[in-house]
């Protein structure tokens, strides 16, 4: 019997043989046919299997499919184009940072290959010029072709002029090279490359993961840490208070910002998170609503009585995370630090 996929399986639930099998439905066959004559013999038959057991895919499953490809896509080309740390920052942005670690996590689990040169595509542009002015023309016109093109533009300005005209017309007629040249060439580049290349260090903590950090913990071990950093370390306290968000900071919001904030915030998490803040705070979020939710706000906190202080920092909190997300989405924009502001 065919199976039916529906909604509520979820795309990351499935093995990769069977998503491929639903990208290829949603491609139609003309492109489907294209795929599978570059994948080899034993995944042609797997994934056919899977294609011809699937009866039905519902709309949304198949949109999720399809964007999770484009996103992987998308991830993939960002790291050929800048590295990791390039792809982590745009995807960042792009899609927020917990899909952008799921994404990166699952294209480390598929053994990503880096690209041909991948060395020289992180050396510094003077140092690869110094490099390559002894190189062939042809050898150099190959590398270039796999480097980013505004690096490769930095390097290409500083030949002789017959030289650069050399080089542009054998990177134009450049179209299939050898994977056994491509290698030969890469480990022979490498070798010269590898005294001039700055040591690589992966970049971990500082300000910035730091912020991150004290916006997923409770406000009140927030406050002690940075109240301790105040006294240990005035300067570092200052530079984490400049970029740290808090559910107080929603007043620095643009009128604009803090009512699409409270159109995506939960209510129940608004009700909670106004116990115990100031009237000033309270009436600036009355100010951004329309009266007959401000009389629905004011009635449900009535109603609500105490509440424990733990459960009113989680709810700031949930706040916040919001807050951060749309920040992180282009939808709203926070002030950091000495930032300019935005003029009207």
């Amino acid at each position: 019997m065919a199976e039916v996929i529906e909604d509520k399986k979820a795309p990351v639930e499935m093995d990769g043989v069977k998503k491929a099998a639903i990208l290829m439905i949603s491609l139609g066959p003309e492109i489907s046919a294209q795929i599978m004559k570059q994948l080899p013999d034993p995944y042609i038959q797997r994934v056919s299997y899977e294609i011809a057991n699937i009866d039905y895919v519902s709309p949304k499953q198949r949109e999720a499919i399809v964007n999770e490809y484009l996103q992987m896509s998308q991830a993939r080309e960002y790291i050929i184009d800048g590295g990791i740390d390039y792809a982590k920052n745009l995807l960042n942005k792009a899609l927020g940072q917990q899909r952008a670690k799921e994404v990166i996590d699952m294209l480390n689990q598929i053994q990503l290959r880096e690209r041909p040169f991948n060395i020289a595509r992180k050396a510094d542009p003077q140092q690869l010029t110094n490099l390559l002015l002894g190189e062939q023309p042809q050898t150099v016109a190959l590398i270039l072709c796999y480097m980013q093109p505004e690096k490769a533009a930095q390097i290409l300005i500083n030949f002789p002029l017959e030289a650069q005209t050399d080089i542009a017309e054998r990177i134009g007629t450049i179209t299939n090279t050898s994977p056994h040249v491509i290698e030969k060439i890469e480990k022979v580049i490498e070798s010269k490359f590898s005294s001039y290349v700055e040591n690589e260090t992966e970049h971990v903590g500082g300000v910035q993961t730091l912020v991150e950090i004290l916006n997923q913990v409770g406000r009140t071990t927030e406050k002690a840490i940075v109240s301790e950093l105040e006294q240990k370390q005035p300067a570092l306290a200052e530079e984490v208070k400049a970029s740290l968000f808090t559910f107080e900071d929603i007043v620095s919001l643009q009128k604009g910002d803090v009512q699409k904030v409270l159109r995506d915030v939960n209510h129940d998490d608004l009700v909670l998170a106004l116990k115990g803040v100031s009237d000033e705070l309270r009436e600036f979020i009355y100010g951004n609503l329309s009266s007959r939710a401000v009389e629905t706000l004011k009635e449900d906190m009535q109603y609500l009585g105490p509440a424990r202080l733990s459960a009113v920092e989680e709810a700031q909190q949930n706040v916040v995370t919001v807050i951060r997300r749309l920040d992180e989405m282009g939808e709203i924009y926070i002030m950091r630090g000495d930032q300019d502001a935005i003029i009207e």
